[in-house]
């Protein structure tokens, strides 16, 4: 019983400052949208284990000269004067499927245990996105994770290919500026948001060279045993949140015997078809703004304390169908999904009060401060390419809609489950962008064999990766994995409080799992 209670322990840290939450920063991208040990302990590098995968540089960036399996260290331009923190490339092949091809140079960040004495390994932190970097989350490591980690473990983060400085995709600027509507309202619309996206398609491997065809996790963990190997390291420990914990699993799954640990955060279930995918997105949003309801009701300072905020939100939402809701900030008529879209946003760290006063504004006719988010791509006006990291997303997941009419039939079943939402933000637009796309690596069961113990962590309230997909990879891990749940909304637990951070820090440094049903309270909102 003792033990259990540690795992429910809340409150504030009062022995050390609050990690610093960089989560604000995080939402950004995903709206726009991510120390050599002895070769004594490296394993076979990742060609050798087979298997398919892809990968491409960028025109920039790839090379027909090979890959060697070793990193160029050198001093990292933010933070030269360090010398426990080191940036370096490693040249990898675009396609593992065919090692000797075309090649990219992978960007990744190195901070050094502060305690050698006391090193553990490496811990790979990989923020998802797609198309955060991680080598920035290396750069700010003492920002990110706890003391504790910090001494043990050298912290390394790398920019998934196609990504940041690892021969990021790029598409024409004036291409991404014309992108239809993500929710056509007919036939002709739905053919012409199609059209659209193969030509995107088109131009964006045009523009970023074969890499723009193998951005998928599968390649991408492919990379990663690459630097496990070129670091000369037996085993890796893992820190991935939200997109990369696509990363870890697939890992896993080609390198069960090279996982020391794996902390999944804000897990995606990559298990999920087209309906359930729609569904479970649904619901959970749904449930979050109930949240947001119940905070207003019994929070005397909520902009909208006392008012019947379901029946207000479903007036705005008839505006937005009727065309007269408007954003007084910017002049342009909202549509029920960009209504949506900017009520999301404030889901991902429960930015409540900002929320109230964002709905208080559009009722009234006055601009929004903060002003409203847009689900569209910001695109770089003042250059002929806008970097672009969301294709990774359709190479990862199969989202077929036959036509118009299967698109209003999965609007349909959203709906149901969220009355008020009538969808997930985030999964309309992803099945938009990825309307008519292939993907290489489509969902599956999880099939991971190791005897590594495996922690996932998840909110009960979380806008992007529902809390029933972390039950559903819990149960597919089978008796290596176990789950901490976070009792609170938002996005990304670990941050959150005392008990998720003790939670995941002592599973990262002695493996210790938290029992069956564990939980952790939610932090004052």
């Amino acid at each position: 019983m003792k033990r259990a209670t540690l795992w429910r322990r809340g409150g504030v840290d009062r022995r050390r400052p609050p990690l610093v939450r960089r989560l604000p920063a995080v939402v950004a991208v995903l709206v726009a949208l991510s120390l050599n040990a002895p070769p004594a302990f490296a394993g076979p590098t990742p060609a050798s284990s087979g298997g398919t995968g892809p990968r491409a540089g960028s025109v920039a960036g790839s090379s027909t000269s090979g890959w060697n399996g070793r990193i160029d260290w050198r001093a990292c331009p933010e933070r030269p004067d360090d010398p426990g923190t080191r940036c370096g490339t490693l040249r990898l092949p675009v396609d593992w499927a065919r090692p000797g091809g075309d090649t990219f140079d992978l960007a990744l960040a190195r901070r050094t245990a502060t305690d050698p004495a006391a090193r553990v390994g490496v811990l790979v932190f990989n923020p998802g996105g797609p198309g955060l970097s991680g080598v920035d989350v290396a750069l700010t490591a003492d920002t990110q994770l706890g003391p504790d980690v910090l001494r043990r473990f050298d912290i390394v983060g790398f920019d998934p290919r196609g990504t940041v400085r690892s021969a990021p995709v790029r598409c024409s600027s004036a291409l991404l500026a014309r992108h239809p509507s993500l929710t056509p309202a007919s036939a002709a619309e739905f053919e012409r948001l199609r059209s659209y996206n193969r030509q995107l398609r088109d131009d964006c491997r045009a523009q970023s060279g074969p890499l723009f065809d193998h951005l998928d996790s599968v390649s991408v963990a492919r990379d990663t045993d690459a630097i496990r190997a070129a670091l000369g390291e037996r085993q890796l420990s893992f820190y991935q949140w939200s997109y990369g914990t696509l990363i870890g699993q697939a890992y896993a799954e080609l390198f069960p015997d090279r996982v020391r640990a794996l902390a999944m955060d804000s897990v995606m279930d990559h298990s999920q078809g087209v309906r359930e995918y729609v569904r479970s997105g649904a619901a959970s949003n749904e449930a979050l703004f109930h949240e947001f309801v119940t905070w207003c009701e019994r929070t005397a300072n909520c902009a909208l304390h006392g008012r019947d905020v379901p029946a207000l939100y479903d007036r705005l939402m008839r505006r937005a169908d009727a065309g007269t809701l408007v954003d007084a900030g910017t002049g342009a008529t909202l549509t029920w999904f960009e209504l949506g879209f900017a009520t999301f946003v404030n889901f991902f760290d429960a930015t409540w009060a900002d929320l109230a006063n964002m709905l208080f504004a559009l009722e009234r006719g006055e601009a929004a401060d903060p002003p409203l988010a847009s689900p569209m791509v910001p695109v770089d006006s003042d250059q002929s390419l806008t970097e672009y990291a969301l294709p990774a997303f359709c190479q990862d997941w199969s989202l077929p809609v036959d036509g118009f009419a299967d698109w209003n039939r999965y609007l349909e079943l959203s709906r149901a489950a969220a009355p008020h939402l009538r969808a997930s933000p985030l999964v309309v637009r992803f099945t938009a962008i990825c309307l008519g796309w292939t993907a290489t690596n489509p969902q599956h069961l999880l099939r991971v064999r190791t005897s590594s113990p495996l922690l996932v962590l998840n909110g009960r309230y979380d806008p992007a990766t529902p809390y029933d997909g972390a039950q559903r990879v819990t149960r597919q891990l089978g008796t290596q994995g176990s789950l901490l749940t976070y009792e609170g909304s938002g996005h990304a637990s670990y941050p959150r409080t005392e008990c998720t951070r003790s939670g995941v820090e002592r599973y990262l440094i002695s493996r210790e799992t938290p029992p069956a049903g564990a939980s952790c309270p939610a932090a004052p909102a």
